[in-house]
């Protein structure tokens, strides 16, 4: 866990350094966050960045989201400053943290930040040989390709696998390479140097050289432009990458994971995904198996999701009662461990009684049937969709397809990888869809995450 504090806190920082560092953490601190961002932007890293509240927290995060530099953030503060409080969460921040620290809460948060990126629950044995398999290869420095279906947990694994090597005291970094714009991928990856390009305000450090060191995950790299392909090739062959705008190589010490949702060999039939970095990246492959093979998974994974959403929600806890375990043995799960996390939420925040029962089960037909509802009923006599034939006639099918896509983007909580792979488009073609919808005046659900920190 890399924390990195920003902000005097009125000499509080060290306390909060001490406890953070007992901890386990490895903390860095600078005083304000043009330095903050200088950190990051260096290729230093972090998990978890701690900031004073009296500090521009607003324009840290604006920072942030404009350079594609993914770190949560939490704003802490002297004392009970309800008005602080407030701003900081609204400008984006995920907690706020009172302070003279409070060594049991600190400990809190840098427990759920590490176990949302590292926890496995599992009970089935196919799950089993997976980690098995897992566990026997870590240790090399061997590349290795995770495939699987969206939702399975696939970026879980990778991190599973850092902690399992020899690089594990390394940084882990993870670039997803469907949710860049392939304009911009190249930059993430290899850095750039400052005007190397409208918009390039300051030398950024790429993803390689970020992970120096330790594990690079190329998130659903079969989403990657075939002409990036070649550079990332020459990259793991020479062990050496160029910086955009640069005059020099520069040498990489780094393993590289990477991930897909889809079928890598018919990717390179098909010509858009080159066969010689595929073997370059393929020396060992780990495929997660759909919860629909992993049955023994459902229950078990539904019983945690409902524990920590409950706790979440400031909720008690109730138990799964058989008629809501029946629905979910029943049901194929699509969108695998992240739609039984998404399904287990709202059914917490559904169930009424003492137990969570098969009504708060909104799965599938049922949730997309509540999405169609919702949106039926905020459009005066205009039929919105349906599920039998005779609703579809006298609609075209660019309306058709404009509210399939944003109901499966809204079972999917927004979530764009999700969606697309549910719908079985790239994701560049959803995201250019939702331009348009959103340029016609619809509206488009937010972006929900992209990564997979499901726990699987």
């Amino acid at each position: 866990m890399r924390l990195l504090i920003i902000g005097t806190l009125e000499g509080q920082v060290g306390a909060a350094s001490q406890i953070a560092l007992k901890q386990g953490a490895k903390v860095q601190h600078v005083d304000n966050v043009d330095a903050g961002l200088d950190h990051l932007r260096a290729g230093r890293g972090a998990d978890l960045i701690l900031v004073d509240v009296m500090l521009d927290v607003g324009t840290l995060i604006t920072s942030l989201e404009s350079e594609r530099i993914a770190v949560p953030v939490v704003a802490c503060g002297i004392g009970n400053d309800t008005k602080a409080a407030v701003r900081a969460i609204k400008a984006g921040a995920k907690e706020y943290i009172p302070l003279p620290p409070n060594a049991e809460l600190i400990g809190a948060v840098l427990a759920a930040v590490a176990e949302e990126n590292t926890a496995f629950i599992y009970k089935d044995s196919h799950m089993g040989e997976v980690l098995k398999l897992a566990d026997q290869i870590a240790p090399s420095d061997a590349s290795i390709m995770i495939t699987g279906a969206s939702g399975t947990g696939k970026e879980l694994m990778a991190r599973y696998i850092h902690l399992k090597s020899k690089r594990k005291n390394g940084p882990f970094v993870a670039i997803n390479c469907a949710a860049i714009p392939e304009n911009l991928l190249e930059s993430e990856l290899f850095g750039h140097e400052k005007g190397a390009f409208t918009g390039a305000v300051a030398r950024r450090i790429g993803k390689f050289e970020e992970s120096a060191g330790g594990t690079l995950l190329l998130d659903e790299i079969s989403e990657m432009d075939v002409r990036l392909q070649a550079k990332l090739l020459r990259a793991i062959q020479e062990r050496e990458i160029d910086r955009v705008g640069g005059n020099k190589p520069v040498k990489i010490d780094v393993r590289i994971l990477a991930t897909s949702n889809r079928n890598m060999e018919d990717e390179v039939a098909k010509g858009t995904f080159r066969e010689d970095l595929y073997f370059r990246l393929n020396v060992i492959s780990i495929e997660i198996p759909s919860l629909a093979k992993r049955p023994d998974d459902i229950v078990a994974l539904a019983r945690h999701f409902a524990a920590k959403y409950s706790e979440a929600n400031a909720i008690a806890a109730k138990p799964l009662a058989q008629s809501a375990i029946d629905k979910m043995l029943g049901y194929a799960w699509p969108g695998n461990v992240r739609e039984l996390e998404n399904v287990m939420h709202r059914a917490v925040l559904l169930a009424t009684g003492d137990e969570i029962n098969d009504a708060a089960i909104l799965a599938g037909d049922a949730q997309a049937g509540a999405g169609r509802a919702k949106q039926s009923s905020g459009a005066s006599g205009e039929n919105e969709g349906g599920s039998n034939g005779a609703d579809l006639v006298g609609r075209s099918v660019a309306e058709v397809e404009r509210d399939l896509i944003i109901n499966t983007l809204n079972h999917c909580l927004g979530n764009r990888t999700h969606a697309a792979n549910i719908l079985g488009i790239s994701i560049r073609t959803l995201r250019n869809k939702l331009k348009l919808y959103s340029q016609e005046g619809f509206s488009v659900p937010s972006p929900g995450s992209d990564g997979e920190h499901s726990i699987a």
